[in-house]
């Protein structure tokens, strides 16, 4: 059973990246067009090289922003930060 692991992880890497790929926008995509990464995927996935370059060449960037509803740490945000400067009596409050 443990021979097989080895192509059980490389297969679970390779179906990841390839769904990961169909998943993300066409205008998310860098590198390379979304069909052309589709394409390395699956004619490298057996070596590795299609699913590695897909992670670290095409797949977008997943940056966390504030500006989405997401929470903001106080020292980000602006809004807190101009707060800290304002007198108690401001009617702004």
């Amino acid at each position: 059973m443990l021979r097989y692991l080895p192509f059980l992880l490389v297969l679970a890497l390779w179906i990841y990246a390839f769904i990961d790929c169909l998943n993300t926008p066409e205008e998310e995509v860098r590198g390379l067009p979304k069909v052309v990464w589709v394409i390395v995927i699956l004619l490298f996935g057996e070596v590795l090289l299609g699913p590695v370059a897909w992670f670290f060449a095409g797949r977008p960037r997943r940056v966390p922003t504030g500006g989405r509803g997401g929470w903001t740490a106080p020292d980000d945000n602006p809004e807190f930060l101009a707060g800290l400067n304002r007198p108690k009596d401001d009617p702004k409050e």
